[in-house]
């Protein structure tokens, strides 16, 4: 981060006007809202979708997205209108802009003019044809090599102040809990397929071979070891070419 974008951020930054027991009280609905989404739905990407929709219309966005950054991949897996992801298309193409900027740098961004912001000019100018006046970015605190953003997305000048800031800070705590349990879904999900395709593919190598159920696996782990291949897609070799 630059001397001029540090002092930018800072002179943006103006403490809420909220107390504890303000923040207390947001908490508490936010959790609230939590609460009713899961008991409405069990399909936690449908949850991290609606929970993002409900995070823009509290707190008065147009639009919202989540951007998420993975060794330098940036991808939107929710977006809320067409606006939002028009927005994370422009800063994919450009390299930069306030989501990827969040998402990375561990910070809350936000822009009051996007005709008049001058950190991401290219996108910001990009941005500004399609609509977008103003944002906020919400970093999310994901386990892992990931690192993601809430962002909010209004047609108005200066529609984030201070107690909505705030607010969005606390829906992006939420935020990040659901999006953990999303991947935590995919990857149990892509546990069981492994280990169902090693599975099929023991049960192959014993037909084929007379082999017993630790001879087809060792077999499978040698090939894999000897070759520098992941075990699945060893399995994924053997079923693709099927029984001979």
């Amino acid at each position: 981060m630059t001397d001029l974008t540090s002092q930018a951020d800072a002179q943006r930054t103006a403490p809420t006007t909220w107390t504890g027991a303000d923040i207390a009280q947001k908490s508490s609905e936010i959790a609230q809202i939590v609460k009713q989404l899961q008991a409405e739905s069990a399909d936690t990407d449908m949850l991290l979708r609606l929970f993002t929709k409900a995070a823009a219309e509290t707190i008065g966005s147009d639009y919202a997205s989540i951007t998420v950054v993975t060794n330098g991949r940036i991808e939107t897996p929710v977006m809320i209108g067409e606006i939002a992801a028009q927005s994370d298309a422009l800063q994919q193409r450009f390299g930069e802009g306030p989501c990827i900027r969040s998402a990375t740098d561990d910070t809350t961004v936000w822009i009051d003019d996007m005709r008049r912001e001058a950190r991401w000019p290219t996108f910001c100018a990009a941005a500004a044809d399609l609509g977008i006046r103003s944002m906020a970015c919400f970093c999310l605190y994901i386990a892992g090599e990931e690192r993601g953003a809430l962002n909010l997305h209004s047609t108005e000048l200066d529609a984030f102040d201070d107690e909505t800031r705030a607010l969005g800070q606390l829906f992006a705590a939420h935020t990040a809990t659901v999006f953990s349990a999303v991947r935590e879904k995919e990857q149990l999900r892509t546990a069981l397929s492994s280990r169902d395709l090693i599975g099929q593919a023991k049960g192959m190598l014993m037909e084929r071979y007379r082999l017993s159920p630790d001879q087809a696996f060792s077999l499978l782990a040698r090939l894999s070891q000897d070759s520098n291949t992941k075990l699945v897609d060893i399995a994924q070799r053997v079923v693709d070419a099927g029984p001979e």
